[in-house]
């Protein structure tokens, strides 16, 4: 069976996280040949096993790619016999020949998100919200397998369009094995890192990751509490929210408490992780929270937005608090801060809720649910170029 990937949109993060560790496994389904299209000038490190296609340079381009997409892939799935078309990206712009399926994900949860969507200004973000949520719409109404990486995403979806109306399954990200620190074995404190214990969030600056709350949260904590502990901000610094951040650290007086890094190396993550004396992640719009998986590999105590699908992934382990609500967060806080024994307490529960989302697991279950596609098209489907008759 030969399955071909569109891995044009996976030029970094996450995209090509998923990718390396789906891949990772292919070698446990002989059934199946994959072939990864990658823009030239990109790669994602797979198992040499894996055949590669290159698509022009200019696909680097989001419009040129569509372009590429719709002109050039459906004469090159019928060159290469394609089985199944999986578009992890999300979007499926390519007319299926008659002999292939097609197979998307739903990653993006933001153009879902009215209130989301309506915290950006009118202009070309809200527009490319505007647009997306109707294009995702319409690959997953159009897919024959849709891959969902929340059970929250999926009844979203579901409300949208009614249940039954979509081939889906469900199946969440696992978490890298460098994020899996033991509790007893910490990786040693980075040098940049500021002296003493710290409060650490990780996310880019977003109207919906609520960076503005938690600092205004922490600064509610200091006026009750003497704290000692810094509070660290990692991330990507989208200018207008990261603009609103710094202007409140200024009229709150927070200068020497809270530290803005920028965008980190990521193999310093799992060392800035597990160094923390408590993990945040106050996000109120996501659909697999993969910086909330890695907090909990962390085995750390963690406070958690209470907005779903957080509790989905966290279950019992964390403390859940209102994001916008930096009064709720500074209440949370110091309800854990100084109880040495509930600290411990939540970092072994974070550490075991952490076990139940590993990527082989991911890939497996993608894999079979993949090849249980052709098993509804069984005269469609080739295995091992001999046709597959169930």
């Amino acid at each position: 069976m030969k399955v071909v990937i569109n891995a044009l949109a996976a030029r970094r993060g996450g995209g090509q996280t998923y990718l390396e560790n789906l891949l990772k496994y292919i070698d446990d389904f002989p059934e199946i040949e994959a072939i990864l299209i990658m823009s030239k000038g990109v790669d994602i490190p797979v198992p040499d096993s894996i055949s590669r296609l290159r698509a022009p340079k200019m696909t680097r381009n989001p419009l040129l790619r569509t372009t590429w997409e719709k002109m050039v892939l459906p004469k090159k799935l019928e060159e290469l016999e394609a089985d199944i078309l999986f578009c992890p990206g999300g979007l499926v712009t390519t007319k299926i020949p008659d002999n292939c399926r097609s197979v998307t994900m739903f990653r993006n949860m933001i153009p879902f998100d009215k209130k989301a969507r309506k915290k950006y200004p009118l202009g070309q973000q809200r527009i490319r919200n505007w647009i997306l949520e109707r294009k995702l719409l319409s690959s997953m109404l159009h897919s024959d397998l849709v891959i969902f990486i929340s059970s929250y995403a999926r009844s979203v979806i579901e409300e949208r369009v009614g249940k039954g109306k979509i081939n889906s399954v469900t199946i969440s990200h696992g978490i890298n094995d460098e994020f899996r620190v033991p509790i007893t074995n910490r990786p040693p404190r980075l040098s940049w890192l500021p002296e003493g214990e710290y409060l650490l969030y990780v996310s880019l600056f977003e109207v919906y990751k609520h960076q503005l709350e938690i600092v205004q949260g922490y600064h509610k904590l200091k006026m009750r509490r003497i704290t000692r502990e810094k509070l660290i901000l990692v991330g990507k610094l989208l200018p207008r929210m990261a603009k609103k951040v710094k202007e409140e650290i200024i009229n709150l007086g927070l200068q020497d408490d809270v530290v803005l890094t920028g965008n980190i190396p990521y193999h310093e993550l799992p060392a800035v992780y597990a160094n923390a004396k408590i993990n945040i992640f106050a996000s109120t719009c996501e659909n697999c929270p993969n910086i909330l998986l890695e907090a909990l590999g962390a085995g750390r105590p963690l406070l958690v937005s209470n907005c779903p699908p957080m509790p989905d992934f966290s279950g019992k382990a964390v403390v859940y608090f209102d994001p916008k609500s930096p009064e709720d967060f500074s209440e949370k806080l110091e309800s854990i801060i100084d109880d040495v024994q509930k600290l411990k307490s939540l970092a072994k529960l974070s550490s075991e809720q952490s076990r139940l989302f590993r990527w082989e697991d991911t890939a497996k279950n993608t894999w079979t649910a993949i090849m249980n596609l052709c098993l509804q098209f069984p005269n469609e489907c080739v295995f091992n170029r001999t046709i597959y008759k169930g």
